[in-house]
């Protein structure tokens, strides 16, 4: 056979291990791509192997809708000059998983990701006697319940886990908002040049004065682009100053995009554009659009 006879895979980084939420939008946005993966225990371990080009894109989650932001995330990103090519948006749905046969009143230790056990904190108010132990990612909390063997364990993940190592749903649905979807970032060590990229993400710092953020966002409004999401994150070494992480839709294709950045960089003591890429379109982007304008609609009717 050929050396041209061989298919290139696409060597991807996951956070978590085989069967975690990550690897479903891994999976999910690579579909029909041929692809290798390896998967990182830590954020930062995948961050710097895309910036050092081991991998061509990671695949990292950043904000869940019942918890907020991993604002970390962007700290790494921002740091090991990366830049965000995609995003991935998944329905998140945590079941209680433990080895077949295991019942409710057996069970004395819970492994989780931290965020597991935040997204499902009132069903563990109802189990207080239980040991929440906090492990490197859901899937990774279902595998070590396979390996240990043990009924009084059990893990906090979804229905690909149980499958994939071998576990029963115990008690299914266990979070706590039904509303519950994490959103991904794709990342690569350089910027994503597609025709079709429609979000901007971009950090930026003011100057530390009355007003200054008011300015800053003034651009946007002014300039008719939509700010879609906007994060405070504390800088290291200046107390109460912060790097603002902001998503506005457009393309840098645009030149009065371009022109309307250009203006605002002028008026930011830092500023730097961590990527321009597609939004999700996709089934679980959808259904948070339709949620998203349902409750606008919802408040307008309320206002009296």
């Amino acid at each position: 056979m050929d050396q041209d006879d061989y298919e290139y895979c696409i060597p991807v980084g996951c956070y978590g291990a085989p069967g975690s939420y990550s690897s479903e939008a891994m999976m999910t946005y690579f579909k029909n791509q041929p692809i290798t993966t390896t998967y990182y225990d830590h954020f930062e371990d995948e961050i710097r192997a895309v910036a050092a080009k081991k991998i061509q894109y990671g695949v990292i989650p950043i904000e869940n809708s019942s918890t907020g932001s991993i604002t970390e995330v962007y700290d790494l990103i921002r740091r090991n000059n990366c830049f965000i090519v995609g995003e991935q948006c998944i329905k998140i749905d945590h079941h209680l998983l433990a080895l077949p046969g295991t019942r409710l009143e057996d069970i004395r230790i819970v492994y989780s990701h931290p965020q597991g056990f935040a997204q499902c904190r009132d069903f563990f108010r109802k189990h207080t006697d239980w040991i929440q132990c906090p492990y490197f990612s859901t899937s990774q909390s279902a595998e070590r319940v396979q390996k240990e063997g043990n009924r009084t364990t059990a893990a906090v993940a979804n229905s690909m886990a149980a499958a994939l190592y071998g576990l029963q749903i115990v008690v299914p649905h266990i979070y706590t908002n039904s509303f519950n979807y994490t959103r991904f970032f794709i990342i690569a060590p350089q910027m994503n040049q597609a025709d079709n990229r429609d979000k901007i993400t971009l950090v930026l710092t003011t100057k530390h004065e009355p007003g200054a953020l008011y300015h800053v966002l003034g651009h946007f409004f002014y300039n008719g682009m939509n700010m879609t999401h906007l994060e405070s994150r504390p800088m290291e070494g200046h107390p109460f100053e912060y790097f603002f992480h902001i998503d506005v839709m457009g393309s840098l294709t645009d030149p009065g995009v371009v022109k309307t950045l250009d203006d605002l960089a002028r008026n930011c003591t830092y500023f730097k554009i961590l990527g321009n890429y597609p939004s999700d379109q996709g089934g679980a982007a959808h259904e948070i659009r339709t949620y998203r304008s349902k409750i606008r609609t919802q408040c307008i009717a309320a206002d009296p």
